[in-house]
């Protein structure tokens, strides 16, 4: 599996408009929180992510925008759907 967490991206979706086109970097993975009614595991370590199933449809990320103008990370973070980065729109859901 390649690295998901820290790793860039761009948000694409529509649930957080202020993000649109953003360049992002994820911190964690929320499994199965895009889903209404399951549990949810928040991750932050590769490992616990390969034994968690790795990433599906089903998950948030949550990420933080490049603030350019200021040159860093923003301290604020969101959690959009995984299949709202660029990186992740052919995921499936998982069963």
């Amino acid at each position: 599996m390649a690295k998901i967490l820290g790793s860039t991206t761009t948000y694409h979706g529509s649930e957080h408009p202020y993000l649109r086109g953003y360049k992002v970097r994820i911190v964690a993975v929320m499994k199965r929180a895009a889903t209404p009614d399951q549990d949810d595991s928040y991750l932050r370590d590769e490992d616990e992510l390969a034994r968690a199933g790795g990433l599906t449809a089903d998950d948030r990320i949550e990420v933080q925008p490049w603030l350019a103008g200021e040159q860093r990370w923003s301290f604020v973070t969101s959690d959009p759907r995984a299949i709202d980065l660029a990186c992740f729109r052919g995921l499936t859901r998982s069963n």
